[in-house]
This record gives C-alpha cells, structure tokens and sequence, in this order.
C-alpha cells in the first residue's frame, strides 16, 4: 500500500529547481493560465449573466414603463434618459453584490478548485516555483476580474443606446452633463469601481490559497462585503466606519457632481489599497509555506 508524501512547502522553497532545459519563465505561461480558466464553466457562466443583465433591464423598463420620482432623487429616477444614464444605473444596482460575487469567484476560485482537484501538487511537481505559479494565477484571475467589471457598463451602454438613444447624462438632482464630459467621468467611475473591489479579491485570493474549498473561498470573501454593509449601517460606529471596506464602494457617484468631488473616491482607493496589500503579502506568505497534499 502506498502512501502520498505531502510537498512541504519550505523543503519546496529550499530545493533547487534547476535542471538540463528547465527555465522558470516557460514554466505555466500566463496564455496557459488564461486559456484554462476561460474553459472553465464558471468564467463562461459568470459572463453570461453580467452580459444578460442590461438586456434584462432594458426589459423591465419596457414592461414597467418610464420610472417616475420616488421620495429621494436616485439614478433609477433617470435610468432611461439615456444610455449613460442607463449604465450609471445597471452599474449602481451591480456593484455592491453581483460584481462582487463576480470577483470573488474569479479570485477565490483559482487556487482552491486546483487543491480541489488535486492537481495543485502536480502544477508545483512540474516544477512550477511556487511564487511564479501564485503571481500567475493571481494575473490572470484579476484580469478576469477587471473584463467582468468594465464588462457589465459596456454590454449596458451597448443596450441602452438600442432602447434608450445616445444623450447626455440626465442628474438625479436636476441638470445635465454634456456627452463630452460625461465619458470621462464614466472612465473615473469603472476605474474607481476597480479600485473598490481589489479588497474583496484580496481577501478571495488569500482564502483560495487557505483552503481546498472553492466554495468557501468565494463565500468567505462575499460574507465579508455583507458584514461590512451590516456594520456600515450601524451609525453608532461613527468614524471607524470609515475604515470598513466597503464604506467608499459607492463614493464613484461624486463623479456625478456638476463639480467631481475627489475626497470620498480618495480616501476609498487608500482603504481598499491598503487592505489589498496586506490580504495579497498574506496570501504569498501563507502559500510560501503551505504543505500541498492534494
């Protein structure tokens, strides 16, 4: 009967991983990586459904007709004004679940189903350097998740110019903002929105290397933006709210101002920077050292 010697991870670190032929940059090439996850069921699930959505929107707006004022001016108010207005709006009622759901899966997916499927061990008997093979998968899984953010604007600026026409944004609050002007605050937007979710793939990326569960990896990091949201709401906290990773998520609206207002999308980058930061050194630490048994 024969047994399964774990791969230590620091035995891994110090053995030499030279040999006749072997270079460390062919090993796991990022257009392996990138062609893997893109046959994954996942990726191409997850695409679907933030491709599907805006078209899904455009038609409940056309079965329920034009949305009138409802109590607080919001972005629902004027979602069919036009079709920037309709993607501010599909992008407002996503970022705080969908996307998120999106990114962790991306990010928590791609270590753990490997350990999962025990193929891990092999990628690292290859021998893949265990560094190289972690900044890899982390390349590809957040260029993932960046497409799936920008994603979801495009596919809704492509619907909305179908069913609502090209113009100008209409603001909640009265007033308009040229074409000009507002494709660029809609490129401080996506980009802020990128920014905002580095934390959730952080945190995804650092369960995926802790677990062998892709599930939990994924659960974990949307768990953290529910609690976040729940203690968000709790005024009582006062300031130390402002330190709760997705007490800025929304701040991208200042944007929307007749004059941008920087403060809240400044202070957001520096909380979900600072946060991704650490949850990513902990990740490379924690797999440094790891013992592979799957």
């Amino acid at each position: 009967m024969s047994t399964t010697t774990p791969l230590n991870g620091r035995q891994a670190a110090a053995a030499p991983e030279t040999g006749p032929g072997y270079d460390v940059r062919r090993t796991l090439p990022l257009r392996v990586e990138i062609v893997r996850q893109f046959r994954r069921r996942r990726t191409l699930v997850a695409f679907g459904i933030l491709l599907v959505l805006p078209w899904i929107l455009v038609a409940a707006f056309k079965i329920g007709g034009d949305p009138g004022p409802d109590g607080i001016p919001s972005l629902v108010d004027v979602a069919t004004s036009s079709a920037l207005n309709f993607a501010l709006f599909a992008l407002f009622v996503s970022v705080g679940f969908l996307l998120v759901v999106a990114v962790a899966l991306f990010c928590g997916d791609t270590v753990a189903s490997e350990a999962g499927w025990s193929s891990l061990r092999y990628l690292l008997a290859a021998p893949v350097p265990r560094a190289r093979l972690l900044r890899q998968k982390l390349v590809v899984a957040l260029g993932y998740a960046a497409v799936a953010v920008v994603s979801l604007p495009l596919m809704s600026l492509v619907a909305g110019t179908v069913a609502f026409g090209w113009g100008s944004v209409e603001l909640p609050t009265g007033g308009s903002v040229p074409v000009s002007t507002a494709l660029g605050r809609m490129g401080i937007i996506v980009g802020y929105a990128l920014i905002s979710q580095l934390v959730v793939a952080a945190l995804a990326f650092l369960l995926s290397v802790t677990t062998d569960s892709p599930l939990g990896a994924v659960g974990g990091a949307v768990g953290l933006v529910i609690v976040s949201n729940i203690l968000d709401a709790v005024t009582a906290l006062g300031d130390w709210r402002d330190f709760l990773p997705t007490h800025w998520m929304y701040s991208w609206m200042d944007a929307l101002q007749p004059e941008i207002q920087w403060t809240g999308m400044a202070k957001g980058t520096a909380i979900s920077m600072a946060y991704a930061l650490i949850l990513f050194a902990l990740a490379f630490r924690r797999f440094r050292t790891r013992d592979v048994v799957s």
